[in-house]
C-alpha cells in the first residue's frame, strides 16, 4: 500500500486507553505556557476533546510545594478527563510525581518524551530520553508500578534526535520497549528533535511506529481487546489534517497542540467532519465570545493582571481566525487594555463592527489592513 493511499482506520472511533474510554480520538495536547486551567477549559467548552493535558510538570516543582508548578496541575470537575504530563530522568522522582497527580485527579499520567528544549534535554529528561532508551523504560516501569491499574500511563516522543533515528523507525522501538513496562498508549510527534518545530512532519514516520506496534502487540482495534493505540501529533491545523494524518498513517488518535491557538474549536470540526462529513461554521459572534470566555477563566484563576497580560500575549494566536485574521484594531485595542472593562469595550466595539459590515459571512474583511 502507497504511503498516501487511503488505510482502514479508526476513523469516527472514541479513543481506548486501557480502561479509559474517551468521547472522541482527538487530545488536547500539553504546550508548555499555555497548557492551564483557562486554556482547557475553553477548548472543551467547545466540545470535541476526548482528553485535554496539562503543561508539563516538574515532579521535583509538585513534590517540593511549588505554588507555580501546583498551579500547572490545577484542575476542576468540568476538566476531565485530564493527563498531567510530567517529565524528568529520575525514575524514582517521576514516580513519585505520578503519585502526586493521581492523588490530585489525574485521569492519565504521561512521560515527556518528546520535548527537545535544551533546559529540558540537557537534564536527560524530555526528547533526551529517547537517545537513553534503559533510562525510558525505567521510568515507565518505575511509574506504572507507582499508579492503580485504573490510570493509564502513557509516553509522548519523536521521530527520534536526528534523521538516522527517524530512518532506523527508534520511535518504534522505544514504542515497544515502553508499551512492555506498561504504557497504554504512545503518542508519536512526527518530527526529530533536531528538526524542532522546523520543516514537515513525517507522516511516513508515525505510520512506521503504527505498524510496529501493531506487529509486536496486535493492531488496534477501539477497544481495550486490541494492541494499544499509536497517537499522531504534529501539523495539525484543519480538519482535514485530521482526516489525512489518521488516514495516511493508521493512528488511532489525533493529538492537537499549537493548531487549536488560533482554533480552539478545531476538535468540534474534526470530530464532527469524521462522524458527519460536515464540519459546520463556526460564526464570528462564537469567536468572540470564546475570547472572553478565556479572559474570564484568567481573571477566576490568575486575578485581572495577570490576565489582562496573558490575553494581551495570546490575542495574535487568537485572533488568526477573526474576520480571516483582518482585525489588527480589535488586538491592538486587547493589547493595550489597562482594565478589564477595556476588554470588554473592545470586544463588544469589534462585535458591533462585524454585525454592520456582515462579517458574519466571512465573505470579506471587515475593511481594515492584514497583520
Amino acid at each position: 500500500m502507497g504511503h498516501d493511499e487511503p488505510r482502514n482506520s479508526m476513523l469516527a472511533t472514541p479513543l481506548q486507553i486501557g480502561s479509559l474510554r474517551l468521547e472522541t480520538n482527538l487530545l488536547l495536547a500539553p504546550i508548555a505556557g499555555w497548557c492551564d486551567l483557562a486554556w482547557r477549559m475553553t477548548v472543551r467548552r467547545l466540545g470535541g476533546v476526548g482528553l485535554a493535558c496539562t503543561d508539563l510538570l516538574s515532579p521535583v516543582g509538585l513534590l517540593c510545594g511549588s505554588e507555580a508548578t501546583a498551579d500547572l496541575a490545577r484542575t476542576n470537575d468540568f476538566d476531565k478527563p485530564i493527563g498531567m504530563q510530567l517529565y524528568g530522568s529520575d525514575p524514582a522522582l517521576l514516580a513519585d510525581g505520578a503519585r502526586w497527580c493521581v492523588d490530585r485527579g489525574a485521569t492519565v499520567v504521561d512521560i515527556n518524551m518528546g520535548c527537545p528544549v535544551d533546559k529540558v534535554c540537557k537534564k536527560d529528561g524530555g526528547s533526551k530520553l529517547m537517545t537513553i532508551p534503559g533510562t525510558a523504560v525505567a521510568i515507565a516501569d518505575a511509574v506504572r508500578r507507582a499508579i492503580p491499574d485504573s490510570v493509564p500511563m502513557t509516553a509522548k516522543m519523536r521521530l527520534g534526535w536526528t534523521d538516522a533515528d527517524a530512518e532506523h523507525n527508534v520511535a518504534g522501538a522505544l514504542a515497544c520497549q515502553l508499551i512492555a513496562a506498561g504504557a497504554a498508549a504512545i503518542t508519536v510527534h512526527g518530527r526529530t528533535t533536531e528538526q524542532r518545530f522546523k520543516g514537515s512532519v513525517r507522516r511516513d514516520g508515525i505510520r512506521r511506529v503504527v505498524e510496529t506496534v501493531g506487529e509486536r502487540f496486535g493492531a488496534y482495534d477501539g477497544t481495550s481487546a486490541g494492541g494499544p493505540p499509536v497517537i499522531g501529533n504534529g501539523d495539525v491545523r484543519t480538519p482535514d489534517d485530521v482526516m489525512e494524518l489518521i488516514g495516511q498513517t493508521g493512528c488511532a488518535g489525533v493529538m492537537i497542540g499549537r493548531g487549536a491557538f488560533a482554533r480552539p474549536w478545531i476538535f468540534r470540526q474534526a470530530w464532527a467532519r469524521q462522524t458527519t462529513g460536515d464540519e459546520g461554521r463556526v460564526e464570528e459572534s462564537e469567536k468572540l465570545d470564546t475570547v472572553l470566555y478565556y479572559f474570564d477563566r484568567l481573571r477566576e484563576f490568575r486575578g485581572d493582571a495577570n490576565a489582562l497580560f496573558k490575553l494581551g500575549q495570546k490575542i495574535s494566536w487568537l485572533g488568526k481566525d477573526i474576520n480571516g485574521s483582518h482585525c489588527r484594531p480589535l488586538k491592538d485595542a486587547i493589547r493595550e487594555a489597562r482594565s478589564a472593562d477595556d476588554v470588554y469595550s473592545a470586544v463588544q466595539a469589534w462585535r458591533e463592527l462585524s454585525v454592520r459590515s456582515g462579517a458574519e459571512s466571512l465573505s470579506e474583511p471587515v475593511g481594515i489592513a492584514d497583520e
